[in-house]
Order: C-alpha cells, then structure tokens, then sequence
C-alpha cells in the first residue's frame, strides 16, 4: 500500500506538470455552463421544484422541493452563471428559484443544513444585488441556525432527527463546517456577535475532535449531550469508520480555508492545510478522487467530482492566503489541474445531460446517486470556474 500511494503521488504530481503547461480557457467553461443552464430552463417546466440530481441512465433531473438540503444550490449556480453572462433573463431565473426558499427562514431550524440552503442561494443573491431584504433574510435563518447550538459540547447539533431515528445523542457531521459561513457572514451584517462566537467555537470544537492524528476526518462524531464530551467518532456516508469519505474531507478543507479568511486566526490556516495534505497526496492520476480514498476496489470505485469540485474551489482560495510562494502556487496548480480533469470530456455531461458534470458520488452506503450528475457538484464546479477567472484577472476571488 506504501508504494502503491507513492506511485499514484507521482504520477499526479507528473499529470500536474503537464497540465500548468497547458492554457485552460476559463471562459469556455463558463459558456459551457451557460449552455447547460439554459437546457435545464428550458427542460424545467414547474418552477416550484429545484432540480437535485441525474442519474447515470436518465436525462433529466430529479426535482425536489424548498426543504431537500440540495435546495439552495440550482439558485446559487444561476447566480454565478448571471454574474458571467449578465443575462436578465438568468437574472429572472434566479430571483424566483431563490425565493422558492423563503420558507426556511420562517420555520424552526430542521436540521444544520441551512447554510446550504440559504446561504449558496440567498447569499449569492444579496452579493450580486444587494438588496436588503435578502441580507434581513440571512440573518433571521442565521438565528434560526443558532438554536441547535449546544454549549455544552461546543458545536451545532446537526441532525436532530437522528436523536428518535437512531438513538444518538449530540451529533456533528463534518458538512456542518460550511454552514458557518452563513453565521460569519450574518454576524458582520447585522447579527449579533453571538453568532460569531458559535461559528468561532464551533470550529475549534471540531479541529479538536473530528480527526485522526493523520488529519483524516470522521464523518460524525457524537458527543454527550450533558457533559459535552466526546463519545465516539464514526462514519454515515464514508465506506468505515476509519476511512477518508472524500467529500467529508473536502467540507473539512472548505470549511476551515473560510474560517481562517472569516477570523484572521492562523490556527485555522495552519489546520486547513494540514487537512490539506492527505487529500491531495492520495489523489488518483487525473486528480479526481473515488468517494472514498480507503475504498476496497480501488480502482473500480465510482469517483466523487463533487468532492473534487469543492476542493478545487477552496484551494483557489487557500493559495491567496499562504505567504510561501512556492506553496500558493503548488496549490492553485493542483486546482487548476483538477478544474480541467473536471472540464474534459470524461466529466462533462455534454450533451447527454443538461447538468454540467458527470460521476458524483451521493451516499454510497445506501446506494443512493452512485455515479449521478448531482447539484451541489455543479455548484462548486462553476463557483471554481469564477474563482479562477478573477485570480486569472487579478481580482479578489470574493468580491
């Protein structure tokens, strides 16, 4: 196994080379992208229902309602693909799916996902129109979202469901750590400064306890919920209990790449690379990971490019932060290099979806979107494609 990651380890980094000598055109990824959206519009006929998923056999999406935790990135990708485009009729699109998902900032707090929901659609929104009644509706869902905080333990509840289902007790799931950005965000908004304090605790909290001593992440940890203390660290979507599930790791490099720009703490940006590493050391030679790098088939496992997606995005982003040149530029390198696996032929749905991606992994202990096209790829997917085009312009990837 030693020499088996030490062989794959160079023939990524081998591909890498190969790739930062070769010009990806951007902008025609993001066309490609308009393409697709406006496949999708015109395909969609109810818009009160969001498309989620495709699968391998199909050509058309799957749509779910405001309350599936997918809602909020079909709105989020029109956005992106609006502020490309400038087109007022994506525009249109976009206000109305967004809108779709009001509700959820008037109901009690379901689950953790609400950050998911609210921020990838209604943040976006505000960002590109600022229009204060969308900020007034990010704070209120952020509020909402501090209600399954718990003190004691020091983190967000993120399935309170699973308390009956289940019998758990306390849980946090590693996806939790995206949802903080919403809490940030509200904080310097309008919001309290409580809702900085959780955000900032609830990292911590699971920066302590969410990961082996090889920075490997546990998809769940539960906790007492009396005495806040650790019981155990597990998986639900991951192949064991022991295993890297790689969108898991992704949320991890996400979340704590976005802490460090929300607090300025280089705790934060010191871990965020350290979960860094065993993700990008075991990635295959295309640069796209299997759903779970402990997988037992490899390399007859499905491949996850949401995973790839999400940290292609925040890779972008983390190499901004890092002050050692040659790292900054490893890491945008290793972006880039997965963002054009991502855009050739072997990933793209093309013209047999109107999705823009191919080969997500959604939960595979289930069986559930094995090899689908899946939204939330998409999603970072395009948030990648913009990112990069305004570091290729000199811009801050944020504005």
């Amino acid at each position: 196994m030693k020499y088996s990651n030490l062989f794959w380890s160079l023939v990524f980094i081998i591909g890498l080379t190969a790739c930062s000598n070769k010009q990806f055109d951007v902008n025609d990824s993001l066309k490609y992208c308009h393409k697709q959206v406006e496949r999708s519009l015109e395909e969609l006929k109810v818009d009160t229902l969001l498309p989620r998923s495709i699968a391998d056999t199909a050509t058309t999406w799957k749509l779910v309602n405001y309350k599936d935790w997918t809602s909020g990135f079909w709105p989020g990708i029109l956005w992106y693909d609006y502020e490309f485009t400038k087109d007022e009729k994506i525009k249109e699109k976009a206000i109305k799916y967004t809108e779709l998902l009001k509700p959820l900032s008037e109901n009690p707090a379901y689950d953790h996902d609400l950050g998911f929901q609210v921020f990838c659609s209604y943040g976006n929104a505000y960002r590109l129109t600022k229009n204060d009644e969308y900020r007034k509706l990010i704070v209120r869902t952020a509020d909402t979202l501090a209600t399954l905080f718990n003190p004691r333990v020091g983190t967000i509840l993120s399935w309170p469901r699973m308390i009956k289902d289940e019998g758990w007790p306390h849980n946090t799931i590693m996806d939790n750590m995206i949802n903080l950005e919403m809490l940030f965000w509200a904080s310097k908004n309008g919001g309290g400064q409580n809702l900085y304090d959780i955000a900032v605790k609830h990292a911590e909290t699971t920066m302590r306890n969410h990961f082996r001593p090889d920075y490997t992440s546990y998809h769940v940890v539960l906790y007492d919920t009396i005495t806040g203390k650790k019981i155990k660290g597990m998986t639900h979507q991951g192949y064991s209990d022991s295993s890297m599930w790689a969108r898991g790791q992704s949320w991890a490099i996400y979340g704590f790449t976005m802490c460090y720009r929300e607090t300025r703490k280089p705790e934060f940006l010191d871990f965020a690379q350290k979960v860094t590493e065993p993700f990008i050391s075991k990635l295959p030679e295309d640069g796209i990971p299997y759903w779970d790098f402990n997988a037992p088939k490899i390399p007859n496992e499905p491949k996850d490019a949401s995973a790839a997606a999400v940290v292609a995005s925040a890779l972008l982003e983390l190499s901004g932060y890092i002050k050692d040149p040659a790292q900054a530029k490893r890491y945008k390198n290793i972006a880039v290099k997965m963002i054009t696996s991502l855009s050739s032929d072997k990933y793209l749905s093309g013209k047999s979806k109107p999705s823009f991606l191919l080969h997500s992994t959604g939960h595979w202990p289930n069986k559930s979107e094995i090899d689908y096209s899946i939204n939330y790829a998409d999603y970072y997917y395009i948030e990648a494609l913009t990112r990069l085009k305004k570091l290729n312009e000199g811009k801050n990837i944020l504005e």
